[in-house]
């Protein structure tokens, strides 16, 4: 297991400004981003072999033929929702020890504020598009949709609802994860949402969906983000120190998208991948430095770190309060603000702040002596993906 430990290190970052309206296409918002990286790395794009696109981006082809790339040696697209940036670069390390390839982009990123809203427009029509949700059972539906369970806020929310009741885990508890959120991005150059907040502000903000309010919920944003992978050997000429891959793990539990339909509510693979993820790396918990933590509602940040172990379970509520997730604090989580307060690019961002602090790129928000870095993504419900990340 361990034989890819190392052997896939990422060399470049690069955003797009995120903005309430790009006023560019999503084509062109990823084709930047993915420039902006490989120009990071001190790379051309004549020197990139592989494109891995995450769900939100657009199929590699399309973008290779914009990029001028005459022939690629692997390309993909993955349907692993927040866990992506992670499973490409992971995917990377194995397409490099397989001699398929030397630098790949891995990148995602669209409209998701002017381009159309959930359940509506564009952003809709793509979703019944995708292959993993058209080929679901109709019955897998069935027992959700009737009663409302329609959008990702819902069965998030029945989640989160059942943490309160089983473990007493408190709606101000939410609000302290992002008060965080938002203070970190108050030190990101470019974030979305800037302005601090307080516990107050979050239980004064309108009920979303019982139990998730306004500010317990990810932002909707344009923008794009890339990161360049490519081999230690490669990276030893290139601009910047490379951050290479500890260890992964992923986990695919055979549950239903919805969540009123599994074993156990408040089980998603994540438990299972940190376990592979750990043992893959030779660490613990107790040696992160700090964790991107997919947060597409403020309670799945709290779960997520009951399941990866760095709390006793139903002890995530008290664990973030009083600074502990904040800069400073025992575990710095979402440093530069995460989907609630920077941006929703299908959580790349997460890959390129884990990048940028193990590199000492973060100026104001850095957390001191940075070395090892947790990324933590699921998506589609249950499918969950953790990566280690250290410095050279």
């Amino acid at each position: 297991m361990g034989s890819l430990t190392r052997k896939a290190v990422v060399v470049g970052i690069g955003e797009t400004p995120h903005t309430t309206n790009s006023g560019m296409t999503d084509l062109e918002l990823q084709l930047w981003a993915c420039k902006l990286a490989v120009e990071d790395a001190g790379l051309s794009l004549k020197d990139v072999d592989c494109l891995l696109a995450g769900v939100q981006g657009h199929v590699p082809n399309l973008l290779s033929g914009n990029m001028g790339l005459k022939e690629l040696k692997f390309n993909v697209k993955t349907y692993t929702g927040g866990g992506e940036p992670g499973a490409g670069l992971a995917l990377a390390a194995m397409i490099f020890e397989a001699g398929m390839g030397s630098v790949a982009v891995f990148y995602s990123g669209y409209n998701g504020r002017s381009g159309g809203r959930w359940g509506t427009g564009p952003v809709e029509a793509r979703r019944r598009s995708e292959p993993i949700l058209r080929d679901s059972p109709p019955e897998d539906a069935s027992y959700s949709h009737p009663f409302g369970d329609m959008a990702p806020s819902h069965g998030m929310a029945l989640q989160a609802r059942r943490h309160m009741h089983q473990f007493g885990t408190t709606s101000r508890q939410f609000g302290a994860y992002a008060v965080a959120a938002r203070k970190h991005a108050s030190m990101n150059d470019n974030a979305l949402m800037k302005e601090p907040i307080t516990v107050e502000d979050h239980q004064n903000s309108p009920m979303i969906s019982d139990p998730f309010r306004l500010l317990d919920c990810s932002i909707e944003s344009d923008g794009a983000a890339a990161f360049v992978i490519t081999t230690p050997e490669r990276a030893r000429d290139l601009k910047h120190p490379p951050v290479h891959l500890l260890g992964f793990g992923h986990n695919y539990p055979p549950f239903s998208y919805y969540s009123t339909q599994r074993p156990d509510i408040l089980e998603f693979g994540t438990r299972e991948a940190g376990k592979r993820a750990f043992e893959y790396a030779g660490v613990t918990p107790k040696d992160i430095d700090l964790a991107t933590i997919t947060d597409p509602f403020s309670f799945m940040v709290i779960r997520q770190l009951e399941l990866l172990g760095f709390c006793n379970e139903g002890e995530g509520g008290p664990f973030i309060e009083g600074g502990r997730i904040e800069l400073g604090g025992e575990l710095p989580v979402n440093t530069h603000g995460g989907a609630h307060s920077h941006a929703q690019v299908g959580y790349v961002n997460h890959m390129v702040e884990a990048v940028c602090q193990l590199r000492r790129e973060a100026g104001s928000r850095q957390v001191e002596d940075a070395e090892i870095a947790l990324m933590s993504g699921f998506g589609y419900g249950t499918l969950s993906g953790v990566t280690i990340l250290g410095r050279d």
